[in-house]
């Protein structure tokens, strides 16, 4: 139910007021100055909508990627905006506020908006917490990226206007607002997972991730200086049918020996056994020690497929060394409301404890727990001597997270959302791309830059282009696809090289060699991921090429440095200036005075100030 005095209140941009007069389907009127003055300096204007907004619009979505209910905490969400296939939108607002309140300050704002697309959106310049267009211009998408308050802020309305020509549409209740409340603590008796029949059709592919952040710079206390590892990562897709593992259950032989000695092996023989019931195994190694820079080690990753009766995914792995304690997803639902299938999961996980053991710190000796006790997520309350204990009772810092990315879809779907043009980019299209043979009764618009390839590692990946048909004069003609794909690696890779190894990205340019005239330069580059045969790397890491400083060397040149950053705006808010330096390296031979600038100004805007 919306909050009294919440459900009709909308953040605009001021510089729409102008365009709802006269035909706009909603009458506007200001708050009462008072009102306005006291959330000026905010988000601008705060207005009422009168009661004549369109219940039944559906032309306009607010959707958050995987459709949660629920918010974890801390955790990173894209936010898309979308038009249906025949309409379009010149403008948008996009807010986040707590359950209650109107706005007017700071507090009233739930989480943070990241800009994607800097061409595309931008922070509203009199109101910081909200999102809006960069430039007004036809569109019908828009995202960005929301991360979640922390543990405690209650539900949030994230709430989007649009504005299509002199219409303004603002929807309290409906497709432009989703509520979205604190994903309850895991502490309870059981994993609560609503699972339910997934109604998707066709197969999806999906890659997991695992990012371990269990180090000693994170977790100090106790931490473990010698043989801290993450086990062997064991888990499946499976069905409904068929329980992994889950919070407030038991665990088998095989989670068993994961919890407590980092072995797979029993755990595997289990899923195999689940015939039908289970679609892939998903196994990733071991990672010694738990943690290293990325540039180093790449994080683990495996594939995995899901369809309408396998469309959960499980798997855990063991932090050791510890008495019996693992991380890991339960039972984790693919498969989306609309029967679709989730496109990105990004989970931070905590450790639990499979209630095996009885031992309360990580090289306590085995001690079995007679009986065995539930599983259960560890808490900062459990004992003093445990590495997470806090007397306070706060919550314990994520040891790992998990990122679970849909990299294909095979087979006829079903969803009945229409996807977003980041969806379309992951999917596997024909391998074979045919032959333009365009009519010419279809008139398109130039073929947009490909987008970047959906996977960034040496696996096989898919990219995509995109053009707008502009016209059909002929309607008995059928017109060809909009879209064009062709498969793709990730940066460093090649198709002659794919299984060698994985490169990093060029590291910027060196200095010219020479400080006048004809010189050379170089760059490097550095193996990301070695192959897993232990074979070497043949890619080259170093790269040569000419450059040219001061063409036309005399001995009147001046050699200059190049430009140092800009120096920080020198209003914090409103207009102001900054200024950029650089140096004279070598003053003319003659004796001349050096006639280079060594010193820029220009103008920065800084948001609007406050009264």
């Amino acid at each position: 139910m919306t909050p009294t005095g919440f459900h009709s209140r909308a953040v605009l941009l001021f510089c729409f007021i102008s365009t709802t007069a006269g035909s706009s389907m909603f009458a506007f009127t200001e708050e009462p100055s008072e009102r306005v003055g006291k959330a000026d300096g905010y988000c601008s204007r705060i207005l009422r909508a009168q009661n004549s907004r369109r219940e039944d619009n559906n032309e306009f979505r607010l959707r958050v990627e995987g459709d949660p209910d629920s918010y974890q905490p801390g955790s990173t969400y894209r936010v898309s905006v979308i038009a249906s296939s025949s309409s379009y939108f010149r403008g948008f607002t996009l807010i986040a506020l707590k359950e209650g309140k109107e706005g007017d300050k700071d507090e009233d704002y739930a989480g943070n908006f990241q800009i994607i697309d800097e061409e595309e959106t931008q922070y509203m310049t009199n109101c910081p917490p909200a999102v809006t267009e960069s430039t007004p211009r036809r569109r019908t998408s828009i995202q960005v990226f929301w991360t979640a308050p922390p543990s405690g802020s209650g539900c949030v309305f994230l709430k989007a206007s649009i504005v299509q020509k002199r219409i303004i549409y603002f929807q309290d209740e409906g497709s432009l607002t989703k509520r979205m409340c604190e994903k309850e603590s895991l502490y309870g008796n059981a994993t609560e997972k609503p699972l339910l029949d997934c109604c998707a059709c066709g197969t999806a592919k999906y890659r997991v991730t695992f990012f371990g952040n269990w180090s000693e710079k994170i977790h100090p206390k106790d931490y473990p200086r010698r043989a801290n590892h993450w086990s062997a990562i064991i888990g499946a897709s499976h069905s409904k049918n068929y329980v992994v593992w889950e919070y407030g259950g038991f665990s088998s032989e095989g989670v068993k020996q994961v919890a407590e000695l980092g072995s797979p092996v029993k755990m595997e023989e289990e899923i195999r056994q689940k015939g039908d019931d289970v679609l892939t195994v998903i196994k990733m190694k071991a990672q010694w020690p738990a943690w290293q820079p990325l540039n180093i080690r790449a994080a683990p990753s495996a594939e995995f497929s899901v369809d309408r009766t396998r469309h959960l995914m499980s798997f855990l792995t063991m932090l050791g060394p510890s008495p019996d304690w693992n991380v890991g997803l339960s039972a984790e639902d693919l498969c989306t409301k609309e029967c679709g299938w989730v496109q990105r999961v990004i989970q931070d996980l905590i450790p639990w404890d499979a209630g095996t053991d009885s031992g309360v710190s990580y090289e306590s000796p085995n001690k079995p727990a007679v009986p065995p006790e539930k599983i259960r997520p560890l808490t900062s309350l459990d004992h003093p001597q445990s590495p997470f204990y806090d007397p306070e009772g706060g919550a314990i810092t994520p040891v790992a997270r998990v990122v679970v990315e849909r990299i294909a879809r095979k087979g006829e779907q079903c969803n009945i959302v229409p996807d977003n043009v980041d969806d379309i980019v992951a999917d596997i299209a024909q391998e074979e791309k045919e032959e333009d043979d365009t009519p010419e009764t279809c008139i398109y618009s130039n073929w947009s830059p490909w987008s970047a390839c959906s996977s960034a590692t040496c696996e096989k990946g898919k990219r995509m282009r995109q053009r707008m048909l502009k016209a059909q004069l002929d309607l008995s003609v059928p017109c060809p696809h909009t879209q064009d794909f062709e498969p793709c690696m990730g940066p460093g890779c090649s198709y002659e090289d794919a299984s060698t190894c994985m490169m990093s990205e060029w590291i910027a340019w060196s200095p010219c060699s020479a400080s006048c005239g004809m010189a050379t330069r170089s760059r490097e580059r550095y193996v990301k991921q070695f192959p897993e045969d232990g074979s070497l790397c043949t890619l080259p890491t170093e790269e040569a090429d000419n450059c040219v400083v001061n063409e036309e060397c005399s001995p009147s040149s001046c050699l200059v440095t190049e430009w140092g950053e800009w120096d920080v705006c020198s209003a914090t808010c409103g207009l102001g200036m900054k200024r950029r330096e650089r140096m004279v390296k070598m003053p003319p031979e003659d004796g001349s005075i050096c006639g280079a600038e060594v010193l820029e100004v220009e103008k920065c805007m800084m948001p609007e100030c406050r009264e």
